[in-house]
């Protein structure tokens, strides 16, 4: 009978909270440039025991011209979505009753392994039914999703070596 009056939502370190994860991101940088610079030397000797006159291909070397332009410009385009439930346990509840939720879940389809690790602060009036909370009542929320597998190997950064020999090679 003691159980009729008691809250069954997270209330002590070791409860389990499910933090419901949605989130939508979209940012757009972009910019561009315009530079040019033009130079110009020549040097020569009017006047020594007489004028002399540079011909052929020696009177090239006294004089030289230089122009270079730059225009460029580009646009870099980011989104994201997110959308899972990870299952938390309370750390520690801290001395004003707010719950400091861990928790982290694995998934592996195919060779490809997800990991995704939350880490944040719940008051427990946000809690729902189910002790469930939705990811913007998560105060100092750290998501944190990394994966390994086929696909993160294809996007991730190549070995600097490999990125040098690519620039220089013209193949």
């Amino acid at each position: 009978m003691t159980d009729l009056g008691r809250d069954f939502r997270a209330l002590f370190a070791g409860d389990t909270v499910t933090v419901i994860v949605s989130d939508r991101a979209t940012a757009v940088a972009s910019g561009s440039t315009n530079s040019s610079r033009a130079s110009s030397a020549s040097a020569g000797i009017s006047a020594a025991l007489g004028p002399i006159k540079a011909t052929g291909r020696l009177g090239q070397l006294a004089g030289a011209n230089s122009d270079t332009s730059l225009k460029g410009s580009g646009e870099t385009t980011r989104s994201m979505q997110l959308s899972t439930t990870v299952t938390s346990v309370v750390e520690r509840v801290l001395p004003n009753g707010n719950l400091l939720l861990r928790g982290s879940k694995s998934i592996a389809v195919n060779s490809e392994r997800q990991v995704v690790e939350v880490r944040g602060i719940v008051r427990p009036e946000d809690l729902q039914a189910g002790n469930s909370v939705p990811s913007d009542r998560v105060a100092m929320l750290d998501v944190k999703v990394n994966g390994k597998g086929v696909v993160g190997d294809a996007v991730r950064r190549p070995f600097f070596l490999y990125r040098l020999l690519l620039g220089l090679l013209p193949f």
